[in-house]
């Protein structure tokens, strides 16, 4: 009989967390932001501007405050061929119960047109977008302890322009950033593991979240965020790294490279609907406790 009270009581926890994200929801985000109507998303496109009003949309819908009257806080940078490109962040908030702040993030941008081929970009990075989303809806409905800024980066793929931008102005004041997590990729992944870096510096985080994936369906591994591993340190290689940087804890969700990776096959159609699903689940878990626990975190 204590078997199967346990059991139950199992299975009830999982349903309370499961019904927190809504399915279908999530992957239509993903299939629009990833459909050839947006034309990859590149920086300074009209598929970009294009994809920034419908996010823009899925805020107000959410019920996300913002600082300015859209959402939008545009910069501007140069590239390579020292050419003067514009990018759009996109920035709404829940104030907490705390003035201090955790940023969730993910780019919304892509590469774009390549020799007539659309790179869309469904896991890179429109499945971090409708991550961040789910996990907003989520707590429109529960008041988070600490204020939540969800940013959709742009021109990641320029070279984490969006976040730099960011950094060197931010809407408040910059000493109430304790902590940023941030999604790229996190629906593509055929052995149903998710890498959360960040926990090197930080060992609190691990400890946090280290049950966020019981009864999802996935692991979260740990690692990717050592100094010693070169390539294979993952620190720089999103938007959590300007963060890092500014020696301000991170946590990135992602999953290791695969098949589709900035390719034109990088469509809805390739990445794996269950497995984004108890990602995203696993995801919100995650930021649920930290934001119980942020005070366990501090730089290092």
């Amino acid at each position: 009989m204590k078997k199967l009270i346990l059991v139950l009581l199992i299975l009830s926890n999982y349903s309370v967390y499961a019904q927190k994200i809504d399915r279908n929801t999530l992957l239509n985000d993903v299939q629009t932001l990833s459909s050839d109507s947006f034309e990859g998303r590149k920086t300074g496109s009209a598929g970009n501007f294009k994809a920034a009003d419908y996010i823009i949309n899925r805020f107000d819908k959410i019920g996300l405050k913002s600082y300015n009257d859209n959402y939008k806080h545009p910069f501007i940078f140069r590239n390579r061929r020292n050419e003067e490109i514009k990018g759009i962040n996109l920035i709404g908030y829940i104030k907490g119960k705390s003035e201090n702040v955790i940023i969730i993030s993910a780019h919304y941008d892509h590469v774009g047109i390549n020799n007539s081929e659309i790179f869309n970009g469904a896991d890179d990075n429109a499945s971090g977008v409708a991550s961040i989303l789910a996990s907003a809806k989520y707590f429109t409905e529960n008041k988070p302890n600490n204020t939540l800024l969800f940013i959709a980066f742009d021109a990641e793929e320029m070279g984490l322009q969006g976040a730099y931008s960011f950094l060197n102005n931010p809407p408040l004041a910059k000493e109430l950033i304790k902590l940023n997590i941030n999604l790229d990729m996190v629906s593509h992944n055929d052995k149903s593991e998710l890498y959360a870096a960040g926990s090197f510096k930080n060992p609190a985080i691990k400890d946090i979240i280290q049950h966020a994936d019981h009864h999802t369906g996935i692991s979260i591994k740990f690692g990717h965020d050592q100094p010693d591993m070169g390539k294979d340190d993952w620190t720089m290689q999103s938007d959590h790294g300007p963060f890092a940087k500014k020696n301000i804890p991170f946590l990135y969700f992602g999953v290791e490279d695969h098949v589709d990776y900035h390719k034109p096959s990088d469509d809805f159609e390739n990445i794996n609907p269950n497995f984004f699903y108890s990602a995203s689940t696993a995801i919100l878990k995650s930021i649920i406790s930290l934001d119980k626990n942020l005070d366990r975190i501090s730089p290092k």
